[in-house]
């Protein structure tokens, strides 16, 4: 299965510091938001999080490459897979890419640990998430 689409946007003049591009900061809340919709597919929705099994991916590593300036009223779109699945953790990589003409903006790599929302402490990967997240595995 390709990378799936995980974040929409339009860059808002907000977004950008005073160099006039996208601000750092606003290329890794674009990733951040992107995970929560990655888990929602691996079956790890925000109902769940608040009253079911309580269990979020929080990132403990990242790797990032900016590529290709973003302004002001670009669009932009977050394609995300997995890269790796293991015992309490997967590695996610987000590609940025600027609306209509698809030039890949930014790249990073986010590992994240499977968080028990009651311990605070790292938990296996449910058996159903990992079949989930093999489907969005990287090719």
């Amino acid at each position: 299965m390709p990378a799936m689409t995980t974040y929409r946007a339009a860059v808002d003049p907000s977004h950008c510091d005073f160099l006039g591009h996208m601000n750092v900061s606003r290329y890794f809340a674009a990733c951040s938001d992107a995970v929560f919709a990655l888990q929602a597919e691996l079956g790890l929705t925000p109902a769940d999080m608040r009253s079911g099994r309580r269990l979020s991916f929080a990132v403990v590593h990242a790797e990032s490459d900016f590529r290709a300036e973003l302004h002001a009223g670009d669009l932009l779109r977050v394609e995300t897979d997995v890269v790796a699945i293991g015992t309490k953790s997967m590695t996610f990589r987000h590609r940025l890419y600027r609306c209509p003409d698809e030039t890949l903006s930014f790249e990073a790599t986010f590992k994240g640990v499977l968080l028990s929302l009651e311990t605070r402490r790292a938990v296996e990967v449910p058996q159903d998430v990992r079949d989930r997240a093999a489907t969005f595995m990287a090719a």
